[in-house]
């Protein structure tokens, strides 16, 4: 049985327009996240690899944009989805990245954030460092959720 090709048009307008009051909190929690002093290309960039897992087009085009703003280069922003392989992230990026992958995807195994990989955050941020990554990683999920059930469009004005 085929599988018909969604027409390209937002579902609705974005929940977080149709509730404002949603839009002040998340953007709250991304100046909370700011506020750490967390970088915030790494902020983009584990935002860009959970876009890419969760297919949400508005953001994976959206934030390489933003990123190269900050002054990421191309090679970075390109390798983010095959960052294990690539040698132009620090090992704190790359604990993020694996971060990044284990909390978007975590049904996927019975033990997402294992004891080792938690360790290797705690030895790479510090506990404020870590809860903003961690606040990071949630809050491009819950983007992500609302952008591909409502089909927003990559390149698309709000």
């Amino acid at each position: 049985m085929e599988t018909a090709i969604p027409t390209l048009e937002a579902r609705m307008t974005h929940p977080v327009f149709v509730l404002p009051d949603a839009n002040d909190a998340l953007q709250a929690l991304h100046k909370s996240i700011v506020a750490t002093g967390l970088s915030p290309n790494l902020v983009e960039l584990i935002s860009l690899r959970a876009s890419q897992i969760n297919g949400c087009g508005a953001c994976a085009v959206q934030h390489p944009k933003i990123a190269r703003k900050l002054g990421e280069s191309d090679d970075r922003i390109f390798a983010v989805a095959a960052w294990r392989d690539a040698p132009f992230f620090t090992q704190a990026e790359r604990v993020a990245f694996e971060l990044t992958e284990a909390l978007t995807r975590m049904a996927d195994k019975g033990d997402p954030v294992s004891d080792e990989l938690w360790e290797a955050a705690t030895s790479c941020f510090d506990e404020t460092e870590l809860a903003a990554v961690l606040l990071a990683i949630s809050s491009i999920n819950v983007w992500n959720r609302l952008n591909v059930a409502t089909r927003q469009l990559a390149g698309a004005a709000w």
